[in-house]
């Protein structure tokens, strides 16, 4: 019976011992440092996407679009809107066709007035950033369509 014990207490060591010599590769593999290939590619398409913010309430989608296009061409400009008072929440993205059009756009207008209010432009960050930062949605989730 005590021999038996004993055999039974070395054997999870000789498993262990068994899988990281077969395998060197199989405890350091997993904890590569690299991102992974699909967050590169995200966020080059990014980075023609600004984060505009400090807007004024009175500034519309045509007034952001007009007062970036005299830097490139914007393919789509919007603002976020507060479902409940549906307001401006002040602040919004500027999409330009071309990554220098946006680089150049972001160099002139951040800190620039826009309407009354100086506004701030940056890159816009990619949305599924799990830095710890607070996220931009807030409130409760979309709808949905059974609703």
């Amino acid at each position: 019976m005590h021999t038996h014990m004993a055999a039974l207490r070395r054997m999870p060591k000789n498993i262990l011992g068994h899988l990281s010599q077969s395998n060197p590769s199989f405890l350091s593999s997993s904890f590569t440092l690299q991102p992974p290939v699909s967050l590169l590619i995200s966020r080059r398409g990014i980075a023609s996407k600004l984060f505009v913010g400090g807007l004024s309430f009175y500034t519309t989608e045509q007034g952001l679009s007009e007062a970036f296009s005299q830097y490139g061409q914007v393919v789509e400009a919007n603002i976020v809107m507060d479902r409940v008072s549906d307001r401006s929440k002040g602040f919004g993205f500027v999409t330009f066709a071309s990554e220098d059009e946006a680089q150049k756009a972001m160099a002139e207008m951040n800190g620039k007035a826009l309407h009354g209010r100086v506004i701030f432009v940056d890159y816009a960050k990619p949305r599924t950033s799990f830095d710890g930062g607070m996220p931009i949605a807030r409130g409760p989730p979309e709808p949905t369509a059974n609703n």
